[in-house]
């Protein structure tokens, strides 16, 4: 894998995570590399079990690898105190969780759910107020600040929960399935929301879906599986926003993507057309490299 001669904003080179169930070992990455660029929008999609939700938790400061490194915004995370690691989640990275229940204080209002993370880098009531309600007024909801989630939607309380993981200035927001839960009109208008935050706020976007046409509304969707990056597909036409809106006519490009270690995912149906199973060889021709099962 190559890197940008400017530093992303986010860096995982050769992430390995396990968990340790009883007597059982459980891998849930496998010596993964992740790299986003400052202001970039990206999607990552795989299957339940992939390790998708592994990766957003370590990025966002609650979990850590058991091997390997990771940066973001230039910081290590690893070389990071508990203290450290608790003001990088304060005022560095910005978290939307796919249960709206689990963003959102039920017995405050809207502008108060909003205001309250702001206490914790102590910020003064008018600058959270100020703040809080520009953020409404971005996400549309100023009309209902003194509201309780109960009383709104669950877009509503979704666009809420963008609002908070805002409040602080993060440089980086993340969000695990947060379409996951509404129906697909209401999801088109968190995406293009999401949009409007990489925009106007320059906000590094990295969100996690099954959204199937996903690719078609951003400008690029990394494949998990396995616990490692497999594939990329990117627009032929260069595209950074996101948008809630499919542009099918849009022409797609689809890679493999080759770790730090030199190590690639070959996709199954490659794999199975050339009747490879368990060793194959590897070769160049012609300035290509060749894969051939081995006979």
């Amino acid at each position: 894998m190559t890197y940008a001669s400017t530093p992303p904003h986010v860096l995982c080179q050769d992430l390995f995570k396990i968990y340790k169930i009883a007597d059982l070992e459980v891998v849930a990455l496998r010596g993964l590399d992740f790299i986003v660029d400052s202001g970039e929008v990206v999607a990552i999609v795989g299957a339940s079990g992939s390790g998708k939700s592994t990766l957003l938790n370590i990025l966002a400061g609650y979990d850590s690898p058991s091997a390997g490194a990771v940066q973001v915004g230039g910081q290590d995370l690893l070389r990071m105190s508990s203290k450290q690691v608790e003001q990088y989640r304060q005022r560095q990275v910005g978290f939307v969780w796919q249960q709206t229940s689990r963003n959102l204080f039920p017995y405050l209002s809207t502008l108060d759910n909003v205001s309250l993370p702001m206490m914790l880098i102590e910020m003064d009531a008018a600058e959270r107020r100020a703040r809080a309600v520009d953020l409404l007024e971005m996400m549309g909801l100023e009309r209902r600040a003194e509201h309780t989630p109960e009383k709104l939607s669950g877009g509503e309380q979704q666009r809420v929960a963008i609002a908070i993981a805002l409040a602080n200035h993060p440089s980086l927001l993340l969000a695990d399935e947060p379409t996951g839960e509404l129906d697909d009109e209401t999801a088109a208008e968190i995406l293009d929301l999401f949009g409007v935050v990489n925009r106007e706020l320059g906000t590094t976007v990295v969100i996690v879906t099954h959204d199937p046409d996903i690719a078609y509304k951003v400008g690029r969707v990394v494949m998990i599986r396995d616990g490692k990056m497999s594939t990329e597909i990117r627009r032929r036409i260069t595209f950074q926003r996101i948008s809630g809106v499919a542009e099918q006519d849009q022409e797609l490009e689809e890679f493999v993507l080759v770790d730090g270690s030199g190590r690639v995912q070959i996709p199954r149906d490659i794999l199975d057309s050339l009747n490879i199973t368990g060793r194959a060889r590897a070769g160049i021709e012609d300035g290509k490299a060749t894969l051939a099962p081995d006979e």
